[in-house]
């Protein structure tokens, strides 16, 4: 019997594949680095939910499909040019803050919050657009002005992010008026502010402290005061927090096993396939697996970061920039709420929580970076 050695044939084979790989990524508008660890975290998403959700294969089918739609996304959003979204960015904008008026006026209500707007086959929520359009919007009207950008700028930046933000508040919904006023607060950040004005920042901020609490829902200030001692209430506002924080505990250095965490299999911590998904990664797989997690994260953040430091113009930068910035924002409140570090809000752990807006709206996001990068030798220096 004859043993086949692998030779210089073999290697020719693998470097052909590897060519006809990568021009086919090239072809597409695609960044091999940055789709293959958003894969990675996709996939260790999927296998982190079968367990999450009690073996249901209908909910794992569901999320793959999902899964399938976003990446379909990221690839259409790739092929468009950077100038072209460029253009588009006011448009969006105003896209999105016209169907924000409409969600106020004539949205549907579901579990207290008019979030939705009905297309007939299905439930559509408009805010998802700001997440995308807000830094798009920012990025743009900052495109052909001087940087730092001026006090009328600031005013004007600060109208166009306000504006939406108090629209979503309205629904109520608070963790997306987070993400929302993120996005374009980071394209500030990223173009710069001259010290005067953070300074006057910061105390506006810290004035508006009181204000913001007046308009605050009363289930919003329980989740405050849950935060700073969720023992108040140990079977209400604070379960979710405790039972999170005991499968976290409970998993150790190591964690309890794939499909062994009691906390999650025995229907103890609540929603364990969304918001809460990674105490059930705390609890299975421990710090370890927490860690891994956070370190599939910062390569994807890494790359984002690469990319914004490698576009060639102020659109793309800070575009890039604060997108990439906006992702570690879900990664670190939702990690941070789970861990009781931060207040209780609806924002997910992306590409793992289960559901496919935000996952969407995420590769949309991938789709921008990766159409920036792909495109990069063609814009003038």
């Amino acid at each position: 019997m004859k043993t086949e050695i692998a030779g210089p044939g073999y290697s020719s084979r693998a470097q052909r594949t590897f060519t006809i790989s990568g021009r086919l990524l090239e072809a597409l508008h695609l960044d091999g680095p940055l789709l293959a660890a958003v894969l990675v975290v996709c996939i260790t998403g999927l296998v982190v939910l079968y367990s999450a959700a009690g073996e249901e294969l209908g909910v794992f089918f569901a999320q793959a499909a999902r899964l399938g739609l976003a990446l379909a996304v990221l690839v259409a959003v790739a092929q468009v040019p950077p100038r072209i979204m460029r253009i588009g960015a006011p448009w969006l904008y105003l896209v999105g803050v016209l169907l924000l008026v409409a969600v106020a006026v004539k949205g549907d209500i579901a579990m207290g919050a008019q979030r939705w707007l009905a297309l007939g086959f299905d439930r559509f929520q408009p805010s998802e657009i700001m997440k995308i359009a807000m830094p798009l919007a920012c990025a743009w009207y900052l495109h052909d002005r001087p940087l730092p950008p001026d006090l009328r700028s600031l005013v004007v930046l600060g109208v166009a992010i306000l504006v939406p933000a108090l629209l979503i508040a309205q629904q109520p919904d608070l963790g997306t008026e987070l993400l929302v006023t993120a996005g374009g607060a980071l394209v500030v950040l990223l173009a710069g502010l001259q010290a005067r004005y953070l300074v006057g920042l910061g105390a506006l901020l810290a004035a508006a402290v009181p204000v913001a609490w007046h308009f605050m829902h009363d289930y919003q200030r329980r989740r405050v005061f849950t935060f700073l001692n969720p023992q108040e209430d140990p079977l209400g506002a604070g379960y979710h927090t405790i039972q999170s924080q005991i499968a976290i505990g409970s998993g150790g250095l190591f964690g309890k096993g794939y499909m062994n965490g009691s906390q999650a299999q025995l229907e103890f911590l609540p929603e364990r396939s969304t918001d809460f998904i990674f105490a059930v990664i705390g609890e299975e797989w421990g710090l370890v697996g927490c860690i891994v997690l956070m370190a599939l994260y910062l390569l994807v953040i890494g790359r984002g970061l690469f990319i914004a430091a490698q576009a060639q113009d102020t659109f793309t930068r800070l575009t890039a920039g604060s997108l990439t910035l906006l992702f570690s924002v879900y990664a670190f409140v939702n990690s941070g709420m789970v861990a009781g570090l931060l207040p209780v809000v609806g924002v997910p752990l992306p590409l793992v929580s289960y559901g496919g807006t935000s996952m969407v709206t995420l590769m949309a996001g991938f789709g921008i970076l990766m159409s920036i990068h792909s495109r990069r030798k063609l814009v003038a220096t």
